[in-house]
């Protein structure tokens, strides 16, 4: 997947609700978080961050750096882990996915589906690491919420696909 070239002062969204999308998907994905569903085990995705990472890897120019903390910190206020770690974590990510497009000159699906599988794993490793004791048996538990958000990020990516087409179209 290449990105078009653009022109230096041509602007990077249209206006209107263009603008206002990826933020919503973001924050709606991060409100799945709260919906009721009854289950034994925490297995569900961290979709926000899903969502944040689908965007940032389909449609690169639609959210800017100083969104992720504000968006973080929405997370953070949802899920119930410690205030400030999706901020920092979901930053981090976004440093590495901008540390793998310095250094690639192309990529498609494989890679960033393989960018997103580090990002999420640095974000639930060190999300467990911050809201959990490390005598805490959640490890297993952790290694099955990896496996079903690795596998989960190419529903993220052709929903964000989706919305991302028909936001051009706008």
């Amino acid at each position: 997947m290449s990105i078009a070239p653009r022109k230096p002062f041509e602007p990077v969204l249209p206006a209107g609700r263009a603008r206002a999308i990826p933020w919503i998907t973001v924050m709606a994905g991060s409100l799945v978080t709260v919906a009721p569903f009854g289950a034994t085990l925490g297995l569900l995705p961290p979709c926000g961050l899903l969502m944040l990472l689908a965007w940032r890897l389909l449609a690169p120019l639609s959210l800017r750096r100083w969104a992720v903390p504000l968006l973080g910190s929405f997370d953070d206020l949802l899920s119930g882990q410690p205030l400030g770690s999706a901020i920092v974590l979901w930053t981090l990510a976004f440093f590495l996915i901008d540390l793998f497009d310095q250094r690639t000159m192309f990529r498609d699906f494989w890679h960033d589906w393989m960018i997103a599988a580090a990002a999420i794993i640095l974000c639930l490793i060190g999300g467990r690491l911050v809201a959990s004791p490390l005598t805490a048996h959640v490890d297993a538990v952790l290694l099955l919420q990896i496996i079903v958000s690795i596998l989960a990020f190419p529903l993220a990516a052709r929903i964000v696909a989706w919305i991302d087409r028909k936001r051009a179209s706008e």
